[in-house]
């Protein structure tokens, strides 16, 4: 029995080998940067020394957990991490999906191509562009913002160096850079839709408005549920390019973040045991979250993820 299964495995592989040798480089990829770097975390256990090696470092099980729970920045670097992602979630995810609802409402394919355009260039821009643009903008001395307020009459305002616009003003970056490229998933989940659904609701009476409440919405529900389960996975994965480049030495206690706190502990002070530690424990707290959410979704009557 098992070498007939082994056979008709061969077989299906030699019958589908083009498919699987289109796959290769993204299998390949995922062996080599996610899977085979997950050996590395048993150095979070260790006091682990480059030219000692893996094998040859000293153990000292969890602490470097304990250290940087006990350590006075954890409750700092918490609140400033759940603070940014929390205001991700509920500032910026919801906008794919309104733009989405939007742009399938235009019966113009010419114009609606245009504006799916215009609204996924952002995306390609680089933290770097977006960061200096920002610095344009909102610089107190230069900034393009600052000057028309002095034009009208008006004080300068620090938006760059007051700790209480930061937060914000990272999550305004990440909803005009992101959010075009967060429509084609729903827009593709839009297309799947029956359009005899949309044709019995009009013969109804129902109007546009209905039509999306009662019919668009619905359908999208489940990729809805899906990708919010798999954005709780990365609560605390605020993006570190972002916040390093707008992060300045008066907003530093609103800015400091898991991330930067990692690059500086990790790569420019050699503590790799101490980074991996943080590092697993992010990772740890995404499985958990994703897990919860899932079994919550489940409870609803929804799919989930599995």
């Amino acid at each position: 029995m098992k070498h007939s299964a082994f056979r008709q495995m061969c077989l299906d592989v030699a019958r589908d080998k083009y498919l699987y040798l289109l796959a290769l480089p993204g299998i390949l990829y995922f062996l080599i940067f996610k899977y085979i770097p997950v050996g590395g975390l048993v150095i979070a256990f260790q006091n682990y020394f480059p030219y000692v090696g893996i094998l040859k470092s000293e153990w000292v099980g969890f602490e470097h957990f304990q250290r940087f729970f006990t350590n006075d920045d954890f409750m700092m670097l918490f609140r400033n991490t759940m603070m940014i992602s929390l205001m991700n979630i509920v500032f910026f995810f919801p906008l794919p999906i309104i733009l989405s609802l939007m742009l399938n409402e235009l019966r113009s394919m010419a114009f609606k191509r245009i504006v799916q355009t215009v609204v996924y260039i952002p995306h390609f821009l680089s933290w770097v562009l977006i960061s200096g643009l920002t610095y344009l903008m909102l610089s107190q001395s230069e900034g393009l913002v600052n000057k028309i307020i002095e034009k009208m009459g008006g004080t300068t305002v620090g938006f760059l160096t007051n700790p209480d616009y930061f937060w914000g003003m990272l999550t305004a970056q990440v909803m005009w850079k992101e959010t075009g490229w967060g429509t084609i998933i729903f827009l593709a989940a839009i297309a799947g839709v029956n359009p005899q659904l949309y044709e019995a609701a009009v013969m109804d009476g129902a109007g546009r408005f209905r039509k999306m409440w009662h019919i668009t919405l619905p359908a999208i529900r489940n990729v809805i549920v899906i990708l919010f389960i798999l954005r709780m996975g990365s609560v605390l994965d605020v993006g570190f390019e972002q916040v390093y480049l707008m992060m300045n030495g008066a907003v530093s206690d609103v800015a400091d973040v898991f991330d930067t706190y990692v690059f500086r502990n990790g790569v420019q002070q050699g503590q790799f045991s101490y980074s991996t530690a943080i590092g697993l424990f992010k990772s740890v707290v995404g499985i958990v979250l994703v897990m919860a959410a899932n079994k919550i979704a489940k409870k609803f009557g929804e799919e989930g993820v599995y």
